[in-house]
This record gives C-alpha cells, structure tokens and sequence, in this order.
C-alpha cells in the first residue's frame, strides 16, 4: 500500500504508474539483445511455460514491471502470489510465485531483464519495510520516506518498491518539490531568506518549499521566511530532539505549521536514536541504495512434464 497508513485506499501501488513508463521496456530489452538473439536460435520458438521461483526470503515488489517485459515479448505471466506479500522461506526453500507462458525463445529473452528488475524492486521494498517495522516498533507513526538518491535511469522502479513497502517516496524528481540545500543557500550569498523567496516566486502556491538545515537558527529563519519543510540534517540525536521540540513549540502542530523532516546518516543500526514525536518525517536512503537483491530465478519445464499436465487435464 503507499504511504499514507490508515487513510482510505482506493487502488494500488501501480495505479500511480505514468502511461508513458512502458516505453523503458523496449531499452531495456534492446540493451540486452542489440543484433541477433544467438541462444534463441538454439532453443526455437516453440509453446513453453517457465516458474518463477523465489529463492531468498523478502517482500515481493515490481510486478507490472515484470509483466510488461513478458508482455512485450507476446507472453503472459499467471501470478501465484499478490504484490506486496512475503515470499521465499527462511530456511532457504524455493516458492512457486508465477508461471510464465510463450514462445520458449521469448520466455529467454526477457528471463534476464525481468529477474533484474523484479530482484532489484523487492529488495528495496523489503529494506524499506524491515526499517518501517523498525520505527513502528518503537512507537514512531509518522512519515518514513526514501531520498532522491536513486539509480539514474531506474528510479521510477526504485521509488515503486517504496511504494509497496508502504513507505513515502519523498519528492520524485526536482520538478514536485523545491529543495534548498547549501549549496542553494551559498550561492544566494548564504542568505536563506533570499533563496526561500526565489523558489517561492517560481513555485508558486503549489510547490512546496524545503529548506535543509544545519542548526536550529537555520531552521527558524527558514520557517519565518515562508519554509513549508525544514530538514534538521546531520543532527545528534538528542540535538535533533531539542530542535523538533522547540521548533513545534515555536510554529505550532496544526495543518499550517511547518513539517520537520530529519535526515543524514540513518540506517537500521541508528534510526531508533531519532524516534520522536515531534518529527513528522524521517527520511533515509539507506532502504534503497545499497539494499540487498531478493533472489529470483526463471526455470522452463521440462516439455515432458508440460506435455504430461496436458495430457492429465484432458483426460478430466
């Protein structure tokens, strides 16, 4: 489910997808057949079926991703699992999680590109599931969210393992939000003030504003100057606390008051530190860069064995 826990949900994490995100397929296909498919010559373009086995324990994420590179190469995929639920056992066993159909040198052309994708996707949605149960644990229900730190060329991906993870996908791209970093605020002539008015008179009442912060001082003049985020970045922990605190004691917590975000450096090791309830986002990149791959692989049955499952059904 995306981010936003208790509210009412009335579609899936790939609802939110852009109709123009399937025209990546036929790169990213092209990238790993560029002139003659030589294995597809040896193996022909008979009838085939193939299971996808997961082979590492993790949270399944990046299905129509998936699907999309099948379906391009005129196969379709039958899923035994749903997104977003756990597969692959503890113990190392391996789970049936779909059967792939088509043409048996197609199922081979995709077989690749589709584990990639789908390994990569899960992965990072099981981190950032393992690090939001980390923080609901210890009683934080506010906002986990991802950071911009994402693979070029593959964020939408990235960021969709957020999703299913129920974890926020912060800003996407530097067109949904307005980040003001120090290199902003020094190239202004280190006056937060002037580059808080600057991206306000571009943005507009509909972009929101984020000012990154090194000092409580900071995080004041960017809230009086018309801030709607300010990011206490790279804090101690307690630090951080006495800063959220005075910060929300000085604004208020109402809808207009501005949104305290924390971030720098947290991982699973240090995130339990920063736990508060005056922080309403705590963002890490840690749940994406980095993340370990689930383990997926793509096995064609034997012809014997699908000639047999044909055989028994019709004589049912």
């Amino acid at each position: 489910m995306p981010a936003t826990e208790g509210a009412p949900v009335h579609g899936s994490p790939s609802d939110l997808l852009p109709p123009s995100w399937t025209s990546i397929i036929p790169l990213w296909l092209s990238e790993d057949t560029p002139s003659f498919d030589y294995g597809g010559f040896v193996v022909g373009s008979s009838p085939a079926e193939a299971r996808l086995l997961a082979k590492s324990p993790g949270v399944l994420a990046g299905v129509p991703f998936f699907d999309a590179i099948f379906s391009h190469l005129g196969c379709n995929v039958e899923w035994h699992v749903q997104e977003g639920q756990d597969v692959g056992g503890s113990r190392g066993e391996k789970q049936h999680v779909a059967t792939v159909r088509g043409p048996v040198r197609n199922l081979l052309l995709g077989e690749r590109v589709a584990l990639n994708v789908l390994a990569r996707c899960s992965g990072v949605a099981s981190q950032s599931r393992k690090l939001l149960g980390l923080l609901r644990g210890k009683g934080y229900r506010n906002v986990l969210a991802g950071t911009r730190k994402t693979t070029p060329g593959f964020r939408l991906v990235e960021k969709y393992g957020m999703l299913v993870a129920g974890v926020d996908t912060h800003r996407v791209d530097l067109s949904t939000m307005t980040m003001l970093k120090d290199n902003h605020v020094w190239a202004c002539g280190g006056s937060i003030g002037k580059a808080v008015a600057a991206a306000k008179s571009a943005g507009g009442f509909s972009i929101k504003v984020e000012v990154e912060c090194r000092s409580l001082a900071e995080a004041e003049e960017a809230v009086d100057a018309g801030a709607d985020v300010v990011m206490l970045d790279n804090f101690e922990p307690e630090d951080m606390k006495t800063a959220a605190r005075k910060l929300k004691e000085k604004y208020g917590r109402g809808p207009r008051a501005p949104l305290i975000e924390v971030s720098g450096g947290l991982t699973e090791e240090n995130v339990e530190r920063y736990v508060c309830d005056d922080v309403d986002v705590i963002s890490s990149s840690s749940i994406h860069q980095g993340v370990k791959h689930v383990d997926f692989s793509l096995k064609v049955v034997p012809k014997e064995e699908t000639d047999k499952k044909g055989g028994e059904s019709l004589a049912q």
